[in-house]
């Protein structure tokens, strides 16, 4: 696969003004002329590998600082709260996102914030920043890849794996020995509330017999995420987020943990690669639910060895959005400010256990192969609520050619016409249309009906 190349003249022009540097005291110390350096600091050059190693040698700067400081998460973070209906009427293009960041980073990252700080551009009721939204900006800076994470749960599942063939009897036996709990399965009657509970006056791991299998191992390797305690609580001081931005993303990164302890980096990118990506097949060779897999498809961004670039996100029937992860996608779909009722997602409701899968384009021309698939939490009794979600997998159609679910499809061929909601949808002759979009003045003509009821104005 072709790497991206690594635009990253903020950080560079960053590091250099906290060394109290000059362009040319730097270039020479890197030994490339002023201009050049000067050209990457204004994100007109691409950073070389060679040059990024010179960096870490010279000021013992970690280069993954370089991917993970992007103002405001980088160009396509940026445009997709762009789409926010709120800025419709200015048509901002990549060019001039791309011109932003370069000439004004602080400026882009000030935006992001305060985007951000709105809720996704409404208003929050106090007027206090917006713990989860400060954690998805947190986690897409990243792409939602942590490498030191990656490495500490596959070095002890190669550990596990050499005392037991059963990953869940080896993460129990582990628990025990290493860290003195013990796993117990108590019936719903005594945890009529609760799917698990750590008992730490018992020392003991307490799961409800409700749990599915892949379940209760997921609950053991969240467990054993305090074998990570420091990789995890550096990357939370380094967030800068508040107490309860703290917690969430500690818990995110602890289950970040736990899903790369149930499928290390390497051995679930081969076994990708081997079966097409074939989610139901890694689910059993790997003892997981789709929404672990599908969540772990979008976090394989390691330098030297990167996955497909998925995104992923969760929804119930009325569209509203509960998970979301871009990954190093780069699609609008990941963080729209609406849902298309035209998608794919939508489908998987009336295919129980089925995936639904469809080739989409966007406005824009972009066209993305997404999977969905319903999954149903865990805990309902019998007369009780069972709530289903849409789980669903997307990739640029341009890279889905080895899927196992794109056998058969022309991807090149027809594809359903979507949008990012309707009021950031400016398609003029969609019948599924509930409103005119943001921006638009809307048109009622007393002699004409057309396709929808909802005519507004052009550009």
């Amino acid at each position: 696969m072709v790497e991206r190349k690594l635009f990253a003249g903020h950080a560079v022009r960053r590091l250099r003004r906290t060394l109290a540097l000059t362009q040319a005291a730097m270039a020479e110390a890197l030994d490339v002329s002023p201009s050049y350096l000067n050209l990457i600091e204004r994100n007109q050059r691409p950073l070389t590998a060679t040059l990024m190693l010179r960096l870490a040698e010279t000021y013992d700067f970690d280069p993954r600082n370089l991917g993970a400081s992007e103002p405001g998460g980088g160009s396509d973070a940026i445009r997709r709260r762009l789409a926010d209906p709120m800025f419709a009427d200015l048509e901002v293009d990549r060019a001039q996102v791309e011109e932003w960041l370069a000439g004004a980073p602080g400026g882009a990252e000030a935006f992001a914030r305060a985007y951000d700080r709105m809720g996704q551009g409404g208003a929050a009721s106090d007027g206090a920043p917006d713990p989860a939204s400060a954690v998805r900006r947190e986690i897409e800076r990243w792409r939602n890849h942590f490498a030191d994470l990656d490495a500490a749960a596959e070095a002890l599942a190669d550990e596990l794996r050499q005392g037991s063939g059963d990953l869940y009897s080896a993460m129990a036996e582990r628990l025990r020995v290493r860290h003195q709990m013990s796993v117990r399965i108590l019936p719903v009657e005594v945890m009529p509330d609760l799917l698990k509970r750590i008992d730490l006056h018992a020392r003991q791991v307490q799961l409800s017999e409700s749990l599915e299998p892949a379940s209760r191992s997921f609950a053991l390797a969240e467990r054993l995420a305090q074998e990570a305690q420091g990789e995890i609580e550096a990357l939370v001081r380094g967030a800068g987020l508040d107490r309860l931005g703290e917690r969430l993303y500690r818990r995110h990164l602890t289950g970040y943990f736990a899903a790369a302890l149930m499928m290390p980096y390497a051995r679930f990118l081969r076994a990708c690669e081997a079966t097409g990506h074939d989610v139901e097949l890694l689910m059993r060779r790997f003892g997981a639910t789709w929404e672990q897999v599908a969540h772990r498809l979008t976090t394989l961004q390691r330098v030297g060895a990167r996955g497909l670039p998925f995104f992923m996100l969760r929804t119930d029937r009325a569209g509203q959005v509960s998970k979301r992860y871009a990954g190093a996608s780069g699609s609008p779909l990941a963080d729209a400010p609406g849902l298309c009722p035209l998608w794919g997602a939508f489908d998987a409701f009336e295919r129980q256990g089925d995936v639904a899968v469809q080739l989409a384009e966007l406005e824009d021309g972009s066209r993305w192969l997404t999977l969905a698939r319903v999954v149903q939490p865990q805990g309902a009794r019998a007369g009780g609520v069972r709530a289903r979600f849409a789980v669903v997998l997307g990739l640029s159609a341009s890279d889905a050619a080895t899927l196992a679910s794109a056998r058969g499809l022309d991807l090149r061929g027809v594809a359903v016409p979507i949008g990012l909601g309707c009021r950031a949808c400016t398609r003029p002759d969609c019948p599924q249309r509930s409103a005119a979009p943001g921006g638009r003045a809307r048109l009622v003509n007393d002699r004409e009906t057309g396709l929808s009821p909802f005519g507004f104005a052009g550009d």
